[in-house]
């Protein structure tokens, strides 16, 4: 019986990759290097946004002063735009309410900054009541290392990761619950593909918000 259902944020509860990829270019072109199309940052974002800059800066270019430089002008253009076109993805909000009604305790676990991560929350669902919500912090493993989901445990006062569900829509999210050890269920109206998704075997692969309220509640 699930009594946790831990979510990721980009590309699970929020379509935030065109706010992303804009702050990101916005970041390239500042330094001087070319911008990339938005369809790549489907698999650019997800990993923390070091490894976002990692990933669209050239490879010659892929310093840490570099990184740095990017993160200088990546973080407040995107605290500026980070809502302009982000949106919950439809039927979001009936799916937490659906979970809210049934007494499911809810969190999540983003490699998404903190900052970042807590404003999105905040201003998209802050009628819900989260026990946690967790981003990527300095000197904090990101995701898929465990330890996020056992804060957001720890915070819920569940020990039984029986009783946990993890939700993310991309590879690292698996990743995650296995690492974790809970029930992952990966989703397929974020950035990524059914083929990935598979390939980590996670219990269930959801197609629509509805879907995934049913196969938390019934399992």
């Amino acid at each position: 019986m699930t009594k946790l259902a831990i979510f990721d944020l980009d590309g699970t509860l929020l379509n935030t990759i065109e706010d992303l990829a804009e702050a990101c270019n916005h970041a390239l072109e500042m330094c001087g290097f070319p911008v990339r199309e938005l369809e790549e940052y489907n698999t650019l974002v997800g990993r923390g946004i070091y490894n976002l800059f990692k990933g669209a800066l050239p490879p010659s270019a892929r310093s840490e002063d570099m990184i740095m430089k990017m993160k200088g002008y990546f973080l407040p253009f995107y605290d500026m735009h980070k809502s302009d076109r982000t949106r919950p993805y439809d039927g979001i909000y009936g799916m937490l309410d659906t979970l809210s009604y049934a007494g499911i305790k809810l969190a999540v676990a983003s490699n998404k900054y903190q900052d970042g991560t807590e404003k999105l929350v905040g201003k998209y669902f802050g009628k819900y009541r989260f026990e946690k919500v967790i981003g990527q912090r300095d000197g904090h493993p990101i995701k898929p290392d465990p330890m996020i989901v056992m804060e957001a445990m720890e915070a819920a006062g569940i020990g039984n990761r029986d009783e946990v569900v993890y939700c993310g829509d991309s590879d690292v999210d698996m990743q995650t619950g296995i690492n974790s050890g809970v029930t992952t269920i990966g989703v397929l109206w974020g950035f990524r593909t059914r083929e990935e998704l598979q390939a980590y075997s996670p219990w269930a692969i959801a197609d629509s918000p509805e879907q995934l309220a049913g196969l938390i509640l019934d399992r």
